[in-house]
């Protein structure tokens, strides 16, 4: 069952007299419990096809559709409430609050939500555990190396259990053990809880993680590659 599809996405910029078509007639369906990797060089509109699925872009042309309704239809509140609640996004750059723990960073998206400090503590923490970092819960942004920040934002991303997760380089601050291990956790996110992950990655080792991968150039999506799927994903053990 398809949770989220894209017909024919179009998006452009425009910029010192001129036009560059960032996505170009995107169309993809995304099934629920499958990770789908996008792979492709910089500028090739990756980024920009997850600000359009999040909401945080408006498409110039096509459609996007989550649970079969157009997002091009939400209002602001709908849509806030969308990014909130069914959306993990997970960003290139941990955007961290400063002089804040790490447990308290991973927990920020559920406080927004409403959900009780000691909820919303309790909830995060496992996801620290799982990402390595169940030592470093109470350290600061100042006291984490990048690749630990990384890590403290993809556990926020998780911590409410989103049933799409948009994750844009997330191990582009990793080593290559690391990356292996996160996108293997998505993956497993992705088949056990039945959830959606778009991955955008430069890795092809961690993309041939993917139940499916794309190369995306010039905004247009040129082949469709699909993995052979016995590839067992890397556990998440603390170091």
């Amino acid at each position: 069952m398809s949770l989220l599809e894209l017909e024919a996405v179009v998006k452009h910029y425009h910029g010192a007299g001129e036009e560059v078509c960032a996505v170009d007639g995107v169309s993809l369906s995304v099934r629920e419990g499958e990770l789908i990797a996008l792979h492709g060089p910089s500028g090739s509109g990756k980024t920009t096809l997850l600000l359009l699925i999040a909401t945080l872009l408006r498409p110039d042309g096509g459609a996007i559709r989550y649970r079969g309704r157009d997002l091009s239809t939400l209002t602001e509140p709908e849509a806030s409430e969308y990014l909130r609640r069914e959306v993990g996004f997970i960003h290139q750059s941990s955007q961290l609050m400063p002089r804040v723990s790490a447990l308290e960073n991973a927990s920020v998206k559920l406080l927004l939500d409403g959900v009780s400090p000691r909820r919303a503590r309790a909830l995060a923490k496992p996801w620290l555990e799982r990402l390595g970092l169940d030592d470093r819960a109470g350290h600061t942004p100042e006291q984490l190396s990048t690749g630990e920040r990384q890590r403290v934002a993809i556990a926020r991303a998780l911590a409410g259990e989103p049933k799409l997760i948009l994750a844009d380089e997330p191990t582009g601050n990793l080593d290559s053990k690391r990356s292996l291990q996160t996108v293997g956790l998505l993956r497993e996110i992705a088949h056990e809880r039945g959830a959606s992950v778009l991955l955008v990655t430069h890795d092809t080792e961690a993309a041939e993680l993917a139940d499916r991968h794309y190369t995306l150039r010039d905004g247009r999506l040129l082949d469709d590659r699909p993995t052979d799927d016995p590839i067992p994903s890397p556990s998440m053990t603390a170091p």
